[in-house]
């Protein structure tokens, strides 16, 4: 009873089977010629194939069975590899659904001529095949339109999250060229001040040496002063400068702690005692040779022991090397000066800030020029300060640089 009433249905499954090249010709031929699918144009036979065998093969099963649940999540597995694949071949919505139908046109058409051949094969059992194969091509249209959805809103996430990215990194560099603007600004204005009143003071020396000769040496004492004051701001000016513009490739080497320590310690000894200051030093005998570059190293600590130098009217200054971790070191310098005030300590790192009032020379490029030295090393920058007490830097270095 059972295989006779479902013996024609598997007679056309068989039907497809055989007939499965000329049927997949018969579709691609109706594909090629539809003005609406132009994409289909670019794509070669294998590609325009696809998954169309074993999609033909499942509907046979489901003719097989007269069945659609059991085969249902198999189709419906093909049908998303088939919309992934037309999305990635630039198929519209519109034109994968225009493909499918054309598809189903000559599955009916192929019924037409198998129940024209086969005499036991009823208008029951026709309907029966249709409906079969119209249920399957639901499943197919839906799970293809589905997944052709879920890739253009994944392309269309990657993108806006790529937007997204590019705009946040656009708003960070016009940020930045806005605040290298106002810094370049800044610097302009601070130079022209500095350099106006040490030439209002030259001016000053000139005039009293031409009103009164008798006091010359004291003229000359000041304009010294002032020739001395403006060479430091130069030279410092050039430095920050050069530091700015360094975009050569960082050259890294193989560093000797203690001996760049010693040397240190030597060259800023005269300065300490001429200020009557004593120099706490202390270097730690357990740092290895170090990978990172010398001449940067030093002006760091250069820069760092001439503000606690120039800020400490007495007590001492503080200079150390010493292992911090397994795999940094710190360089600290501290000194018992006039301190930082909570107001200044943001803006300590700015260009041309100074902690300290007009009685005390320099030009407030010294902490500016550590810090950009500290961030081309990998450098870690801490400070702590109390007004009238003293202030603490210290920076942490990888001993090894990449």
């Amino acid at each position: 009873m059972i295989d006779r009433r479902v013996g024609p249905l598997r007679n056309f499954a068989n039907f497809i089977r055989a007939e499965r090249g000329r049927l997949t010709r018969q579709w691609m031929h109706a594909v090629s010629i539809d003005a609406h699918l132009p994409e289909a144009d670019k794509l070669t036979y294998q590609q325009l194939a696809d998954h169309l065998p074993e999609i033909l093969e499942e509907l046979c099963v489901v003719l097989d069975a007269e069945d659609l649940e059991g085969v249902e999540t198999l189709i419906e597995r093909d049908a998303k590899k088939h919309g992934k694949v037309r999305w990635r071949q630039g198929y519209r919505i519109e034109e994968l659904v225009r493909e499918l139908d054309l598809f189903h046109k000559v599955l009916a058409e192929a019924l037409e001529e198998f129940v024209e051949r086969d005499r036991t094969c009823t208008r029951r059992h026709e309907g029966r095949a249709r409906r079969l194969i119209a249920e399957a091509f639901s499943v197919i249209t839906y799970a293809s339109i589905k997944e052709v959805v879920a890739e253009r809103d994944r392309t269309i996430d990657e993108y806006t999250g790529r937007l997204e990215r590019a705009n946040h990194e656009l708003t960070l560099k016009q940020r930045l060229v806005g605040d290298l603007y106002e810094s370049r600004m800044h610097i302009t204005r601070c130079v022209a001040h500095d350099l106006r009143n040490f030439l209002n003071a030259f001016s000053i020396a000139l005039q009293l040496i031409e009103r009164a000769p008798s006091n010359a040496d004291a003229a000359l004492t000041l304009a010294k002063r002032q020739a001395a004051d403006m060479k430091q701001l130069v030279d410092q000016t050039v430095e920050y400068s050069v530091v700015l513009g360094d975009s050569a490739p960082l050259v890294l080497e193989d560093v000797d702690l203690r001996e760049l320590f010693d040397e240190l310690v030597a060259s800023t000894r005269p300065s300490i005692d001429a200020k009557g200051l004593a120099l706490r030093s202390s270097f730690d005998a357990t740092l290895p040779i170090v990978t990172s570059n010398r001449l940067k190293l030093k002006q760091i600590a250069l820069n760092l022991l001439s503000n606690a130098i120039k800020y400490t009217k007495s007590g001492q200054v503080e200079f150390r090397f010493a292992t911090h971790g397994a795999e940094h070191w710190s360089m600290r310098v501290s000194d018992s000066g006039i301190g930082i005030a909570p107001a200044d300590a943001e803006r300590v790192f700015d260009e041309f800030e100074r902690a300290a009032g007009k009685d005390i020379p320099g030009t407030g490029l010294g902490l500016a020029i550590v810090k950009e030295l500290s961030r081309v090393l990998d450098g870690q920058i801490e400070f702590a300060s109390c007004e009238g007490v003293g202030t603490t830097f210290e920076i942490r270095f990888p001993l090894r640089m990449q």
